[in-house]
Order: C-alpha cells, then structure tokens, then sequence
C-alpha cells in the first residue's frame, strides 16, 4: 500500500535519527531548559530577524492550538476560525473542553478575510444584549488550510488590520507551515512574527518525529505561559528531544528543502491529472491536493493507495485528497501519476 493519505505516515529525516542517537547519553536539564531546545530557539530568532521573542517546544499540534487559544482568552471569550478549520473539525472539541467556544465562519476556500473578522465581532458588538454572548477575543488561522490553500503577505496583514480594529488575538496554526512557505514566497518568517501574536513551527508534518516550535511574539500571552504548558499537557519531560529534532530541521535550510520537494512533488500529480482530464475540487498550490475521481477509477486506485475519501461530488464521481510529505518519492508519485 502506497500512502498518501497524510504528512505523517512517516517516522522521521534521517538526520534527526542519527542526532538522538549521538546525543542519546547526554545528561540534560529536563522540560525544555536544556542546550539543545536554547540552541533551536536561537536559530528561530535568528529565522525571524528578532530577540524579543519567545520560543516553547510542545509535544503535538493539537496541544499547541488548546494551549495557546486557553493563554490568549479570558473565561468568556471564544477563538474565531473558518469552519473548517482544525481547531473547529478534527481536534474532538479540544477548545472547548478548555472552557472556550469556537466562532465558526463559512469560507469557501478555508481562509479567513478581514471582513469576516469584522462581520463576527460587527454582530456581537452591535448587539444591545451582547454581554449574554460569547465574546470574540482571537483569531484562529491556519497555513495551510485545511482546503490546501495558502495566504499571501497581503491578505495576512488585511487580517491583522481587522484584528487590531477590534484587539482580538491574532494566531496561526503552523502544523504545515514550510509547505505553505514553499508555495507563497511571500510568507517568510519574519513576515509572520511582525504579525502574529503566535504562531508556530510544525514538525510532526514535516520530519519530525514529534513536536512543534511556538514562538510568542506579544509577552502579554507570554506571561506565565509554561504554566499553561503544563497544565494541558504540552510539555514533555525529555525535552531535549524536541531541541534536537528543530536543530536538525532548521539546519542548513533542510526545513524548507523538505517542504518544497513534497510541493513540487504533489504539483507535478495536481498537473498530470488536470492533463488527463480530472477535475479538481480546490486549486491548492500546496502539499494537499483535492482531485475528483470517477467512482470506477476510484475503486481500482483503493487497491494499491491509501488516501483521504472527501465525499461524493454527484452520482458518478467523487473527491479525494493526495497529500505528499516530505519523504514522498519520486517512484510513488511515477506509479500514482501512471495509474491515474
């Protein structure tokens, strides 16, 4: 079975392995204070060009978006995100289970505009009995979405702009962020720390066994937030080992080298089936691809591939999503692009 069902499915780059086994008999203060998590933090500030921000190594995504929406809001506040965004879809109520509503938008493409921003808090605000409402008090975006799409810079800083109009928190959900850079240049590091309040850095998408970097760039969130860490779980005795896996992945430009060979990789199949006549259910330059198949064809390539089943389009055909990763090969992507 050939997988191309997710980013994951893989361990993790070679080099990553080979430096846990080197450092294997290091003696290291526990919870992310020692040398290995101080020298990767380093290369994130290094990345985005500042010294005045903070860095924390968490276990997993899903822990890295409850943590860092339960810092940002007070009791009665809720986190606004597409409604297909993770937080809202595939995290098993997660926010809420920390006390805190999602405000779910309608996005066709799976990006937040500024002018839904404004919609949601215009409807709240507006309201003579809105102290009886859940309060907006962030923004919850991810890049890439869940739909495949991507944000340039500009539609990024029309979001701040919205933000800033009503102080809501802006954050953005990085679990696949170097393939979001690899496809929209114009998103860089420095870029997302001039605009965020959070972001982070994934790696379990991206050749990492494990773990994601959360760079706070507003210290109001900062403030007591390894207690936070703690508490919801986020925070991994060994951590160490998240310092060494960032190290690696943010050595000699290797993060974003992966990220743009499994672009390239899913493009080159987003090409050829657009070339033999399938159409496509969302124009995503990314790692994710949303292919419609006949349901005849659909049954043949469920022999030998593994991917995510999205729904039926009519009678006839049905959406599917390819998602390369970073140890996709070239064999893989061949045998998939002929079978097609």
């Amino acid at each position: 079975m050939i997988r191309f069902n997710c980013d994951y499915s893989e361990g993790a780059h070679p080099r990553i392995l080979e430096a846990m086994l080197a450092t294997n008999m290091e003696q290291t203060p526990g919870y992310g204070e020692d040398i290995h998590c101080m020298n990767a933090a380093n290369m994130i500030k290094k990345l985005c060009g500042r010294e005045d921000i903070a860095v924390h190594f968490l276990v997993g995504g899903t822990q890295a978006n409850l943590t860092v929406i339960s810092a940002m809001l007070r009791p009665y506040q809720g986190v606004i995100s597409c409604q297909t965004g993770h937080i809202n879809v595939h995290e098993t109520g997660a926010i809420e289970a920390t006390g805190h509503k999602v405000l779910a938008v309608n996005s066709g493409d799976g990006k937040l505009t500024g002018e839904m921003i404004r919609s949601v808090c215009r409807a709240h605000f507006e309201d003579d009995t809105h102290e009886h409402m859940v309060m907006p008090g962030a923004v919850y975006r991810s890049n890439s979405t869940e739909s495949g799409t991507v944000y340039t810079a500009d539609e990024l800083m029309y979001v701040r702009r919205a933000c800033d109009e009503y102080n809501l928190y802006l954050f953005l959900d990085g679990a696949r962020l170097g393939y979001a850079m690899a496809a929209e240049p114009s998103v860089t590091f420095g870029l997302l720390a001039g605009i965020c309040d959070v972001f982070y850095i994934g790696g379990t998408k991206q050749g990492a066994l494990f773990g994601e970097a959360v760079v706070i760039v507003n210290p109001a969130v900062n403030r007591d937030f390894r207690y936070f860490i703690k508490q919801k779980g986020g925070m991994l005795a060994k951590g160490r080992l998240l310092g060494i896996q960032f190290e690696e992945l943010l050595r000699d430009g290797l993060y974003m080298e992966l990220a743009k060979g499994a672009v390239d990789k899913a493009l080159r199949i987003k090409k050829a089936a657009v070339e033999k006549g399938y159409g496509l259910a969302a124009d995503s330059p990314s790692n994710q691809q949303f292919i419609i198949v006949p349901d005849e064809k659909l049954k043949m390539l469920n022999e030998k591939y593994a991917f995510s089943y999205m729904g039926r389009v009519n009678a006839e055909n049905s959406q599917i999503r390819i998602c390369t990763s970073w140890a996709t090969s070239d064999a893989d992507v061949d045998a998939l692009i002929a079978d097609l």
